[in-house]
């Protein structure tokens, strides 16, 4: 599969790193000179500096041969324009585009997208796509990551471990003997800076960060073994009116019996904004770094305070002044790597990560062949796949421990609908759908065994 990513940032870079290592040939479009090459030399890839709208640079780039086009530069209009130029000057099969701007999204403005007019098969929002993964984790006390799959039947979920967790210093294979009617699996674990897949002899520590895979309908049941027993509460502050902020509140406000949601912003004209388009939350005007105006949004009572302003300073800043007044949780958006590694020592039990998050929804919609979703997990540390067995896969036929052998985790298997608990000995079937864990070597591992190519366009 030959495959051009436009713009090589963040998003553009684990996007690269993810097809790379499965095998496709890809080629970086980059305007500046420096990140082009330095990505390229990193991944032994083509660099092709120039504008990625541009039907000159994108024939340099083998538009031509391409099957794909994946267009996330920091520019809207860029990314549009070159899934246009791709498909009519070079009939370039899938597009994909970053659009940020929820006026191109709202309602019956999201026909422009149709074939007849700008053509892109999947346009990703990233403000909508992070709200709706926040609103998400609100429904799990410190979830750092929750993930459906399976039309949520099951959900992977990352807690960081507490002292109060009744699996610390526990064998995992035991987990099974200790709660049998609970459908739940550790597919992962971080301690420090170590990722990795963890086998049955391995132990949860205090302060792992910890993966699981569990049957939706046992989630409550499960919490209370990793340390978590309340619910996450009614009262919100969400601490900036941008497009994620206001999302948020949005998606929080359709549950109007569950949340009660006060919004921060720092400017007037969007405070106003987004008071207008709200129904029923408080919307403040002022600086959430100031400890006056968090007592005066309910921070001191409230369940969880989320930080979302286009400011990682400004948002670790107002989220620790928060847990200082009292809030319970404290959950902030954190675009530097840097920050990401600090957060958790001084006090913040969540960070979101709007990189992780674009590119698991983009991942999504490349999958392959029989893989229905991946989700990526630490920045590429590890993928988590659902895949759909066929009658030719390899791995049917397969019992599970030998999936173990070559460094996957399985954490769920739905058959015909029916959540079936992983064991050493469970044979898949055709028609088995499978969540499953890998590190980002094995992921030419997984689509092998689930009978997949990478031509399927």
């Amino acid at each position: 599969m030959r495959v051009i990513v436009a713009g090589a940032g963040q998003v553009g870079s684990a996007i690269t790193r993810y097809l790379v290592r499965a095998g496709a040939d890809v080629t970086v479009v980059d305007r500046d000179p420096a990140v082009a090459q330095r990505l390229g030399d990193a991944l032994d890839v083509q660099a092709v500096v120039g504008h990625a709208a541009l039907p000159s640079v994108l024939e340099q780039a083998g538009a031509a041969d391409a099957d794909l086009l994946v267009a996330v530069t920091h520019v809207d209009e860029v990314n549009m324009v070159a899934c246009q130029v791709a498909h009519s000057l070079f009939n370039v099969p899938t597009r994909i585009a970053r659009v940020r701007e929820q006026d191109y999204l709202r309602g019956r403005f999201r026909d422009l997208f149709r074939r007849e007019h700008i053509p892109i098969d999947v346009v990703i929002s990233p403000e909508l796509e992070v709200a709706h993964a926040i609103a998400l984790r609100l429904s799990v006390p410190g979830a750092l990551t929750l993930v459906p799959f399976a039309e949520d039947r099951v959900r992977l979920v990352g807690l960081r471990m507490g002292e109060h967790a009744a699996v610390l210093d526990t064998p995992l294979r035991q987990l099974t003997h200790l709660f049998p009617d609970l459908h739940i699996v550790c597919v992962g674990i971080l301690r420090g800076e170590r990722f990795f897949l963890p086998s049955g002899d391995d132990t949860i520590r205090r302060d792992d960060e910890v993966y699981f895979v569990v049957e939706t309908a046992h989630l409550s049941r499960a919490l209370p073994v990793f340390g978590r027993e309340e619910r996450i509460g009614e009262r919100i502050v969400i601490v900036g009116g941008g497009n994620i902020g206001f999302a948020l509140a949005q998606e929080l406000e359709k549950r109007a019996s569950e949340f009660a949601v006060t919004v921060v912003e720092a400017s007037r004209a969007r405070a106003e904004f987004v008071a207008e388009r709200l129904a029923r939350a408080v919307v403040l005007n002022g600086d959430a770094r100031a400890l006056d105006l968090l007592r005066e949004a309910g921070a001191e009572k409230a369940a969880a305070v989320v930080a979302v302003t286009d400011s990682d300073e400004t948002n670790i800043l107002s989220a620790l002044l928060a847990k200082q007044l009292g809030t319970r949780w404290a959950i902030t958006l954190v675009n530097k790597r840097d920050y990401e590694q600090l957060t958790a020592s001084i006090g913040i039990d969540v960070t979101v990560n709007p990189r992780d998050t674009t590119v698991s929804s983009i991942l999504a919609h490349i999958r392959r062949g029989r893989i229905r979703a991946v989700h990526t997990i630490r920045d590429g540390a590890a993928e988590v796949f659902e895949a759909e067995a066929l009658d030719t896969s390899p791995v049917v036929g397969t019992p599970l421990r030998e999936l173990r052998a070559q460094g996957l985790v399985v954490g769920a298997v739905v058959r015909q609908g029916t959540v079936v608990a992983p064991r050493g000995d469970t044979v898949l079937r055709a028609g088995d759908r499978v969540i499953l864990a890998a590190r980002g070597e094995a992921v030419k591992r997984v689509e092998q065994l689930f009978a997949v190519r990478l031509d399927y366009f």
